[in-house]
């Protein structure tokens, strides 16, 4: 497992929940692989009662499953949330761009113009795991220009699904265009035309789609739940 340092101010709560969700989408905790509040609270430094409070937390998102007398485990997934959590980034993605369009202020358009740049360095570089991270930033410099944190808040703690097989099925082929859509997408919100950044975010985000067949295939079928 790997563990970030600890951010200045992060409770032992917030630390164990970030290093969890964080490690179980890039599958450092498999699926179904089972989860010791011992061993995670050695491993984070931390007492028993923060990883308690962030399992039980990580199980509200159904991303961990709590067995009581026997420990806990990672969900195993499950595309019904994948699927689900699919539709919702759509729905609010595609609405806050638009909203975004004749309100976003000069210092917000440079830091999104500086992190695209930024991913096209890095894709340049084949860095696909920092390409992640700006990926991710991107989107929500988007959600905090139009002044809805909470709403990014309440979609990544969903969407978290959705990740997952996302990161499973990062390649080569994709990541190219995902960071050509970011750059476009930028070049629309500096002209105020909301409708071409609507419609790019619209076939953006239609890349993310994952071919649940393929998936199975390349991955352990013991890391999906039974259809």
């Amino acid at each position: 497992m790997e563990r970030p340092n600890r951010k200045l101010r992060e409770t032992g709560k917030d630390y164990a929940l970030r290093v969890l969700k964080e490690n179980i989408i890039h599958l450092n905790l498999a699926p179904g692989s089972m989860l010791s509040e011992n061993e995670l609270a050695q491993q984070l430094g931390l007492s028993r009662t923060p990883v308690r409070e962030a399992l039980q937390e990580l199980s509200k998102a159904k991303l961990v499953e709590i067995y009581p007398q026997r420990g806990s485990a990672v969900s195993l997934i499950d595309y019904r949330l994948v699927e689900e959590a699919c539709f919702m980034r759509h729905v609010l993605e595609c609405a806050v761009v638009e909203r975004v369009c004749g309100r976003i202020q000069p210092e917000e358009l440079l830091t999104l113009g500086s992190n695209v740049s930024l991913q096209e360095r890095y894709l340049r570089a084949g860095a696909w795991e920092r390409l992640w991270t700006l990926d991710n930033d991107f989107h929500h410099l988007l959600f905090t220009a139009a002044c809805m944190e909470q709403t990014w808040q309440m979609m990544t703690g969903f969407t978290v699904h959705f990740d997952r097989v996302r990161n499973m099925s990062l390649t080569a082929v994709r990541n190219p265009q995902i960071v050509a859509d970011h750059r476009a997408i930028y070049e629309a919100l500096q002209k105020g035309d909301a409708s071409t950044a609507r419609t790019v975010m619209s076939n953006h985000l239609s890349l993310y789609k994952v071919d649940e067949k393929a998936l199975r295939a390349d991955y352990p079928a013991s890391y999906f739940q039974q259809s």
